[in-house]
Order: structure tokens, then sequence, then C-alpha cells
């Protein structure tokens, strides 16, 4: 479906990531781990994780990573700049993606991000803290190094608030006095677990990563391939 939306912010987070939020001029029914894409052009669609969870009343939030060598991410916030300025809507279309969480499942939750993956994550784990899931639910966050996990605090936060949350950052160059992991976060995860067999795994980083993932979980950790959700997998 194809929308118009006004712009109400654009925030530089961290590491050239920028956070916008968009409010669409009629609501739009979309499930958590959905994404939409921005209209750049008549056959210009870019696609963008929604980083908000449907519980949010007509607001959708992106996270769209867009250092100067990425042009394809940075020309969409340099529009959403331009419109907020104007005035001036921008159009979308959404929702799409078949990766969002299987809200009748009640086995415990795996999430993987990388970099600004998260705000497929994001948008997951707020669903399911909203909806009071008991089951355990594990969110892992890769990045480069400490400013790309630009939600590090927030999520330490939630964790201490959540019995049920455990949260693990996972950088691969960690400053000094670094609580987190070093290294890479599939090996972090595969590191952690014996066996993932039990568990609904949600994915979200390069294409690379997902294809990673999905080989060395079900080799490796007894993971279900039927329980492993990621956007990329519609790809590769």
């Amino acid at each position: 479906m194809s929308i118009k939306c006004e712009v109400k912010s654009v925030e530089s987070l961290a590491c050239n990531t920028f956070k916008i939020l968009l409010q669409p001029e009629a609501p739009i029914e979309f499930k958590a781990g959905q994404y939409l894409l921005a209209v750049m052009g008549e056959k210009d669609t870019r696609p963008f994780s929604i980083a908000s969870s449907p519980c949010r009343e007509n607001e959708l939030e992106l996270h769209i990573g867009a250092a100067e060598h990425n042009p394809y991410a940075m020309e969409v916030v340099e529009a959403m700049k331009a419109a907020l300025a104007s005035g001036e809507p921008v159009e979308i279309e959404a929702p799409h993606g078949d990766a969002w969480v299987r809200e009748d499942s009640d086995k415990p939750l795996l999430l993987i991000a990388g970099g600004t993956g998260f705000s497929y994550v994001r948008s997951i784990l707020d669903n399911c803290l909203s909806r009071g899931v008991s089951q355990p639910i594990f969110v892992y966050w890769g990045g480069r190094d400490a400013c790309q996990l630009y939600a590090n605090d927030e999520l330490t936060a939630l964790a201490e608030q959540h019995r049920n949350l455990t949260y693990v950052p996972v950088v691969e160059t960690a400053p000094e006095n670094w609580q987190g992991k070093v290294g890479n976060v599939l090996e972090a995860v595969s590191n952690d677990f014996i066996s993932l067999s039990a568990y609904d795994i949600y994915l979200c980083g390069r294409f690379e990563m997902a294809g990673a993932a999905r080989e060395l979980f079900t080799a490796e950790k007894g993971a279900d391939r039927e329980r492993m959700f990621a956007d990329a997998f519609a790809f590769i």
C-alpha cells in the first residue's frame, strides 16, 4: 500500500545513524518485524526495517545507517531532511516482509542484529515486552565498535527491568572497560548456546551474515530451519 507520511523529525544518533519519525496520513497495519519501502522515484524504492512496533499509535520509526560512502541510504536521509524542512510529505509503501514475530509461539526468542539491523530487532522486542511475554528473550547485537551500538544503554536498562530479557552486546574492536563480548556476533551466540533447537530465531544484518547464521546454527546447534526468520532468506 502506498501512503504519504509527514516527516516529524530526523535525529542523528551515533556513527552516521539517523532516527526518523514518520506520521502516516492514515494508520498502517503492520506486524512487528516488517519493513517499508521509501519511494525515491517511479522505479526506485528502498527498504528499511520499521523500528517501532505496531503498539505505537500511528507513528513509524526508522533507523538508517547513512555513512558518506553509502549514498543508497544517505540519499534517503537527505530526502527526509528536505521534506522536514519544507513540510512536504514523503511517500512510502508498506507493509512488506515475512519475517515478522510469530505471536502465537511460546518458544524462547533469540534476536540477532548486525549494525542498524537492530531496527528490526527493536520492533520485535518492543512488541514482546508490550505484550508481556513470559518466555526468555535473548538479544545479541553486533557492531564494528561500541559507537555502532547506539542503543546500548537503553537495552542494558531494559534487561535490568525485565527478568526474562538478556542483552549481549558484541563488538569487533572494544574500548577500555568494555562490558560486553569481543569478536563476531554469530560466534558469540554459538559459544553461549549448547543447542538452539527450542528457539525461535530472528535475524537482521547483511545477507552474508543471515546466510552464515542459518548454516551454522542448523548444522552445529540443532536450530530448526523453519523457526529461523530473516527477510534476507527470501533473496539468498
